[in-house]
């Protein structure tokens, strides 16, 4: 089969897809014949090795496919040849067949394409945890997405409207924010905007009132994070999901608690190594709202899997709004 292989961590180009032998599931794994992997700017993280978990060398990187079950080792028990199915395996979807334990694979709806399908997947579990858990959300809530336009932040925007909430998306540009109501946005908040500190609670406050935001998901940080923060209702709680303005922004403990408000972080990883059980509960409850139609990923991208150092370019120079797949 073919994989893109990693031997020397650097830029995506400098990586080779490579003819290696095929996979072979052992007890309790589940081998893929993958039809559409997800790509995610973690992927080109592992591959420059600034990642926080990297794989030994040589690996292949990539976190999402989806395909069809071609083999299935001693104790798989939910598994079976045929099956239309997702994995989320730390590294290794970057290949034409691809190994996984059963615990990390989930049965897709018969009807979902494999496309839709690699990709109703990280980004929307992310959402789901941050929303719900980490987020505590109530039914009625407002919810402001910081980068509503990338794949974390549409599915947050998807995920929130979906379950009744008023979804303002905070994005850089008309096109982006367009993109946003499109796909649920009610509101839109103009990051860009100049004295951004003041902007976007005014922009808050003329959306949903002068009591605030309840909910804040944050994918960006820095003066986003900061300025998001000032526009929380009281008791509002902000979840951070990452940094991509690349700076990690710090917090004054006082301004919490004279407001009343918290702020948690999401690390889905850790999700799945202690608790799978909830990730298959909430990945059904994901499937359930696709096959409602409230949720839809939205796919601006497909590259074949020669490709791939292409797609990840695309995360480098900032240039990705919605998810990108590589099909094999």
């Amino acid at each position: 089969m073919r994989a893109v292989i990693v031997r020397e961590h650097g830029p995506a180009a400098s990586h080779r897809l490579e003819t290696v032998p095929d996979p072979v599931p052992g007890r309790g794994e589940v081998l893929i014949e993958a039809r559409a992997i997800g790509v995610n700017y973690p992927d080109l993280m592992v591959v420059q090795g600034s990642y926080q978990l990297l794989p030994p060398r040589p690996f292949s990187p990539g976190k999402e496919v989806a395909g069809i079950v071609g083999a299935i080792g001693q104790g798989v028990a939910r598994m079976r040849a045929g099956d239309h199915v997702m994995a989320l395996p730390e590294y290794g979807t970057y290949a034409e067949k691809v190994v996984v334990p059963e615990a990390i694979c989930f049965r897709m709806p018969r009807a979902m394409p494999f496309d839709e399908g690699a990709v109703l997947a990280l980004a929307y579990q992310s959402a789901h945890f941050a929303l719900l858990e980490r987020g505590a959300y109530q039914k009625g809530e407002s919810v402001l997405v910081t980068g509503a336009s990338g794949g974390v932040g549409l599915a947050c925007v998807q995920l929130a409207k979906a379950l009744g909430a008023t979804v303002l998306a905070g994005v850089t540009s008309a096109d982006k924010g367009n993109l946003a109501r499109s796909h649920g946005a009610d509101h839109v908040v103009d990051l860009a905007a100049p004295e951004l500190r003041e902007s976007l609670r005014a922009q808050v406050h003329a959306a949903v009132g002068k009591h605030g935001v309840d909910i804040v998901l944050d994918s960006v940080g820095g003066e986003v994070f900061d300025a998001a923060l000032r526009a929380l209702a009281w008791r509002g709680r902000m979840v951070v999901i990452g940094f991509a303005s690349g700076r990690i922004p710090e917090v004054k403990a006082g301004y919490l608690m004279v407001k009343n408000i918290s702020v948690a972080g999401l690390q889905w990883t850790d999700y799945r190594a202690r608790h799978p059980e909830r990730v298959r509960r909430v990945q059904e409850e994901l499937y359930a709202l696709y096959e409602e139609g409230k949720l839809k990923p939205v796919i601006t991208a497909r590259y074949p899997l020669e490709r791939f150092a292409e797609a990840l370019a695309r995360f480098a120079a900032r240039q990705v709004q919605g998810k990108i797949v590589l099909l094999p």
